[in-house]
């Protein structure tokens, strides 16, 4: 995979800039279409799902022609050998979107040679839209935003996501661990805007089953570049997460990740 230059990484973010615009104004239409089950009835796709993920590719695919695409949707379209590659979840929180529940986002990144080279989760219920850049930091909405600057989860907030439609292996001893620490916990059914949290400052850590670049990968370059610390189930993870995912703000990490290292002992992190 070959390294980008400025000029088309420039070109990259303003790309993904006009494609989140069109999908926070497609999410914020009235649903319409039925709503589909793919492997089950809680694995859920809507027409608007379908929609934005076919402009995405199409957009994408006129700018960057040589470029592979990854969708949620409609699996990889492989690009020129080396070429940068996107990942795309047109709709991350389809069931909450489906069911009218504001919590729901688009997620969209970009990674080279050197890994994951730009993120972009937007939130259309709250007009938001989180993006980073390799090196170049965190924002949200244009402003510098970094992890919080807690020692401790007491008192805090953690986000996590079930896997699919139920919990992953450990998942319930990280639960009464962080409850005996006063530490509150939410599941709000969007992986990306729940991580996003972690670099707004909001929440101390965040917690997945199982990482998946389609839906994780923009919003773990989000929280790197907001100075947050990630593990996976084999510890400090730097690059691509193996099974789980583990985010937390520096000064609670050691605290956090302890935690979660015992609740995943054993589980083959899955």
């Amino acid at each position: 995979m070959s390294t980008m230059d400025e000029a088309e990484l420039r070109r990259a973010v303003a790309v993904a800039g006009e494609l989140a615009r069109w999908a926070v104004e497609a999410m914020r239409r009235p649903r319409t279409g039925d709503v589909r089950y793919k492997a089950n009835a809680a694995d859920m796709v809507t027409d608007t799902d379908e929609l934005i993920e076919r402009q995405v590719r199409s957009v994408l695919l006129r700018a960057f022609p040589g470029h592979r695409v990854e969708g949620e949707e409609y699996g990889v379209r492989e690009g020129a050998a080396g070429a940068p590659s996107w990942v795309v979840d047109p709709v991350d929180g389809t069931t909450n979107y489906a069911h009218g529940v504001g919590w729901s986002s688009f997620s969209l990144g970009l990674s080279d040679a050197s890994g994951p080279l730009l993120g972009l989760v937007a939130d259309p219920w709250r007009g938001e839209v989180f993006t980073a850049v390799r090196g170049e930091g965190a924002r949200l909405d244009g402003e510098p935003i970094r992890a919080t600057d807690a020692t401790e989860v007491r008192g805090q907030v953690v986000m996590t996501e079930w896997a699919a439609h139920a919990p992953w292996h450990g998942m319930d001893r990280v639960l009464a661990e962080l409850s005996a620490r006063l530490c509150t916990v939410r599941i709000m059914g969007s992986t990306a805007l729940s991580l996003a949290q972690v670099a707004a400052g909001r929440a101390v850590a965040g917690a997945i089953g199982r990482f998946q670049a389609v839906d994780g990968l923009p919003a773990l370059l989000i929280c790197r570049e907001a100075g947050a610390l990630a593990y996976d189930d084999t510890g400090p993870n730097a690059g691509t997460p193996s099974g789980g995912l583990l985010v937390a703000a520096p000064g609670a990490a050691e605290e956090t990740y302890g935690i979660w290292r015992a609740a995943r002992a054993g589980h083959g992190g899955s």
